[in-house]
């Protein structure tokens, strides 16, 4: 954790600990009133001190996180996770669970929906077959 004397935006703060993919993201939330302090909302040059505690709405769920040590780049997550203390509500990470339970994940469940090749080559001999009668 080397020590730099520049100051440090909130927007690339949370683009370098990975809580946004991109740090346009971060400064569009910023920008939307979706990263706060002491609940009131932060413009994207903020400067980040240790210390501070943030409240953030990302699209996966809402983190109140608070600044253990400035990040400058984007780092691996084992490594940027270094950076801050998630200090999220119980009850919020419940809610998270329980949503992550009933979240349909898109892949389709075995034999429903489209059919299996089997199912395909069935009809397509049925359809065949009831051209054949329609023919004579």
């Amino acid at each position: 954790m080397a020590e730099q004397k520049e100051k440090l935006r909130i927007d690339k703060y949370l683009w370098a600990i990975r809580l946004f993919k991109t740090r346009s993201l971060a400064t569009e939330a910023c920008d939307k009133g979706r990263v706060k302090l002491q609940g009131a909302s932060v413009k994207p040059s903020r400067t980040v001190n240790v210390g501070d505690e943030f409240e953030l709405k990302t699209e996966a769920r809402k983190w109140v996180i608070k600044v253990s040590g400035l990040l400058y780049n984007r780092l691996a997550y084992s490594e940027a996770i270094k950076y801050y203390i998630d200090i999220t509500p119980k009850e919020e990470l419940d809610r998270i669970k329980f949503e992550a339970a009933s979240f349909h994940t898109g892949k389709r469940l075995s034999k429903v929906g489209r059919p299996t090749k089997k199912q395909r080559r069935n009809i397509e001999d049925f359809m065949d077959g009831d051209d054949d009668v329609q023919n004579s």
